[in-house]
């Protein structure tokens, strides 16, 4: 599928989108056969297939074991499982604050790969 999805409804992805998702107060999981080129805005992101674009989650995002995110990350809380995938910059922010842009922010860069043993990061 190519283009913008926006709803008001949790989004479970489980093969090729591009594009933009933007589902405020809402689930995204990016199931196992998942495949995303695109921003994506939501109150939870999950993923479990590879993601290439920025995630803006106003609550948390979890990339898991076998799970690959490229692209910078806006949330309050994430973590990333041993054995994921992760390259880009992670930008934590407390409740209640401002809403920064991608472009905008302070990025700590944060690399895991298969060969790192400690590979977990929980931000709170």
């Amino acid at each position: 599928m190519k283009g913008e999805v926006t709803g008001s409804e949790s989004l479970y992805i489980d093969g090729k989108v591009e594009g933009a998702i933007n589902l405020p107060g809402n689930r995204v999981t990016v199931g196992r056969n998942g495949q995303v080129s695109a921003n994506i805005s939501a109150r939870e992101v999950v993923v479990l297939g590879k993601v290439k674009g920025n995630i803006n989650a106003s609550d948390r995002v979890d990339i898991r074991s076998e799970g690959a995110l490229t692209g910078d990350v806006i949330a309050q809380r994430i973590s990333i499982e041993d054995g994921a995938f992760f390259k880009g910059g992670i930008d934590i922010r407390k409740p209640g604050q401002e809403k920064p842009t991608l472009e905008t922010k302070t990025t700590n860069s944060v690399a895991s790969t298969n060969s790192v043993d400690a590979a977990r990061v929980v931000a709170v």
